[in-house]
């Protein structure tokens, strides 16, 4: 029920973020990094697949020391992530775009970090599955997303750059 409840809130993501792409469309809005776009959509797709499966086909208990307390970071992952959208507004998105000449917005979250959203989807990413002792689909997740967070980070950086300084 939990892994629903959290594949839900992907969903309902992803229209927002349909809209909010369209918003930044009609003010120029530019995409950056479109080809590593599949890989990362790939990652949470295996997230929540692996979150549903190796407790199902591995027989993963609940352990209520380490579920307990992995739900209550999850929970404080999707928390952040929800002040990172309403910090940024029509400007989030789920991919990397950017509108020329608009400042870098340092309130929120952002007033402490570059990119509190990534921290958000790297600590529910290692807890969600660790709510029911899939291990191995923390590990795994936590892994190919810092591989692919790499990557998009380096273009965001790159896209806030051509945004804000014109080159």
């Amino acid at each position: 029920m939990l892994v629903l409840l959290f594949g839900c809130e992907r969903l309902w993501e992803l229209v927002l973020s349909r809209r909010h792409m369209r918003w930044a469309r009609l003010r120029g809005g530019v995409e950056f990094g479109a080809g590593h776009y599949p890989y990362l959509a790939a990652a949470h797709v295996s997230l929540f697949a692996g979150s549903l499966l190796e407790p199902w086909l591995l027989r993963r208990p609940f352990v209520p020391a380490l579920g307990w307390p992995m739900l209550a970071l999850a929970l404080g992952a999707q928390a952040l992530r929800w002040w990172c959208i309403a910090t940024l507004g029509h400007r989030w998105n789920v991919r990397v775009v950017v509108i020329r000449g608009l400042p870098l917005v340092r309130r929120g979250p952002y007033r402490w970090l570059s990119h509190p959203n990534y921290l958000a989807v790297l600590v529910e990413g290692f807890a969600l599955p660790l709510v029911h002792t899939a291990w191995l689909t923390a590990l795994g997740f936590t892994l190919v997303n810092l591989a692919v967070l790499g990557v998009r980070i380096k273009v965001e950086e790159r896209a806030l750059r051509w945004a804000v300084e014109g080159g």
